[in-house]
């Protein structure tokens, strides 16, 4: 559909939406540009302070996934034209504005409208230096890859919707949905980072493709380095797969070649829709271990997933 649209030319867009990055980055002078993006979406838990710190997380992502810094923000409601429950909306955006303070980004305003079912979100602009963007198409042959969350929240918030999921499972999820990827990207612009992007709808193999093409080279995972959230594989066992997992599968599975020993609840996990996830970082093989070593003393539950190689068939490959 984007393909169809009129081509925009302006020498002060550095990033568009040509390319599939996080966010978009519009040059001001010689060493300030903007970077902005927007996200919202439907509650996914039930607790609407906590939907509303959710949201802010996962429109801070993008710009923190660019190396940017979030600067202010305008707020996206939809929300149904009744005076009752309007106290559940105060709570939504209570908590996106708690979320929003945290990052220290400003919110400045925003634009609601009638709506049956709830929707939330920002659009968020912050800045950042235009020699110091991370893009998700600069990986080279060589890199390593860092993920700097576990994956498997689309599958444990199935679980929770289903009223199968346990207590620690949410509690898990929650807390790696509510957490900033603010520390993250500060350190992570410390050393050798080639690439970037954050993990969300699209799910990790459909973040990594989208590297892996925009880079022009091929990705090796090693399933047995990733991290999930608790419980996450057994709900992938049981059947609790969201929509989007399938819709992912059908979309990238054709770039993915999984060896022989991939459990099939792994590979579900792969696919699977996250929200508000980590950072995928491509380095230099030679700052690898000490960037993950300065993340893990932050405790971001970081993990070297795999690495980056000449471009190949398959453009993945997951041992």
């Amino acid at each position: 559909m984007l393909a169809t649209l009129p081509k925009q030319f302006d020498a002060n867009v550095l990033v568009g939406f040509d390319t599939n990055d996080d966010a978009g980055v519009y040059q001001l002078a010689p060493d300030l540009a903007l970077v902005q993006t927007v996200d919202f979406f439907t509650p996914i838990v039930d607790d609407p302070y906590i939907f509303g710190q959710i949201a802010a997380a996962n429109a801070l992502s993008d710009v923190y996934a660019m190396g940017g810094r979030p600067l202010s923000a305008l707020s996206i409601v939809g929300f149904p034209n009744k005076e009752e429950g309007i106290e559940i909306l105060e709570k939504i955006l209570a908590g996106g504005h708690a979320k929003m303070q945290e990052a220290g980004c400003v919110v400045i305003g925003g634009h609601s409208i009638g709506d049956e079912e709830i929707k939330f979100g920002f659009a968020v602009t912050g800045l950042i230096h235009p020699q110091r963007i991370l893009t998700n198409r600069a990986a080279q042959a060589g890199d390593a890859l860092l993920l700097t969350k576990r994956l498997g929240t689309g599958i444990i918030g199935t679980a929770l919707k289903k009223g199968e999921a346990g207590e620690a499972a949410v509690h898990a999820a929650i807390e790696s949905m509510c957490a900033l990827n603010r520390a993250a990207s500060e350190t992570a612009l410390k050393f050798e980072v080639h690439s970037a992007t954050d993990i969300t709808g699209f799910g990790l193999l459909g973040h990594a493709r989208e590297m892996a093409m925009a880079s022009k080279v091929s990705l090796v995972i090693d399933s047995a380095r990733i991290e999930f959230l608790p419980e996450a594989e057994d709900y992938s066992c049981r059947g609790f797969l969201p929509g989007g997992l399938n819709r992912n599968r059908d979309f990238i599975g054709d770039c993915v070649e999984f060896v022989s020993g991939v459990a099939e609840e792994v590979r579900n996990l792969l696919f699977d829709p996250q929200t508000s996830g980590g950072l995928l970082l491509s380095v230099a093989a030679q700052d690898a271990p000490k960037l993950l070593e300065a993340l893990r003393d932050l405790d971001i539950p970081a993990q070297t997933i795999g690495k980056v190689i000449d471009k190949t068939h398959p453009l993945i490959e997951v041992t």
